[in-house]
């Protein structure tokens, strides 16, 4: 690298690829360009705003905060792809990674990407709060069992709710839900 090049960071930060943010308690600090895009605000109308202006529910940001705490506690980091809410109300799936600055507050200060995945994914059933939760777990892989144990649910609620997914994507096997929930053709 030339030595006579200085490093701007909030430009960098500002014309990175991917929405990024820094937070403080779900709170954002400061967002970039590609964020604030994606989501359909100004810059300026995020900062100093919850989190929870992302999520199609408070139920869901909520939710999505209790199983993020035990990740963050264990790795210090966190990664997951959820269904978002844009400002005008459309939903999306987004690709979301985070890390805290201080490991021992997980949801404190902290450094998130988002990234919107909508084309490879789109959002074609209407789906409830808790079968956008089940989907986005099953999306990750996990088991009924798992999933069961990291909502709260027993294990016989999340086969209703994946039932109930199966009926509105027409799949027939769960390997065909998830295959249709990853927006493969």
């Amino acid at each position: 690298m030339n030595a006579s090049y200085a490093i701007d960071y909030e430009m960098i930060f500002q014309h990175a690829p991917v929405g990024m943010c820094i937070s403080v308690d779900r709170v954002i600090q400061s967002c970039n360009h590609a964020l604030a895009a994606m989501f359909g605000y100004e810059r300026t109308q995020l900062h100093g705003r919850s989190f929870s202006v992302l999520y199609p529910t408070m139920d869901e940001f909520l939710r999505t905060g209790d199983r993020i705490v035990p990740i963050m506690n264990l790795k210090g980091r966190y990664s997951d792809e959820r269904i978002m809410r844009r400002g005008d109300g459309e939903l999306f799936w987004c690709h979301v990674n985070g890390r805290a600055l201080d490991a021992r507050a997980p949801l404190g200060a902290g450094v998130w990407t988002f990234e919107d995945v909508s084309e490879k994914r789109p959002v074609t059933a209407e789906l409830t709060p808790r079968e956008r939760e089940i989907a986005a777990l099953l999306v990750e892989g996990k088991t009924s069992k798992i999933i069961a144990r990291d909502t709260g649910l027993s294990p016989r609620t999340v086969e209703m709710h994946r039932a109930k997914l199966m009926k509105k994507f027409s799949a027939s096997t769960s390997s065909e839900l998830v295959h249709k929930l990853v927006g493969a053709r």
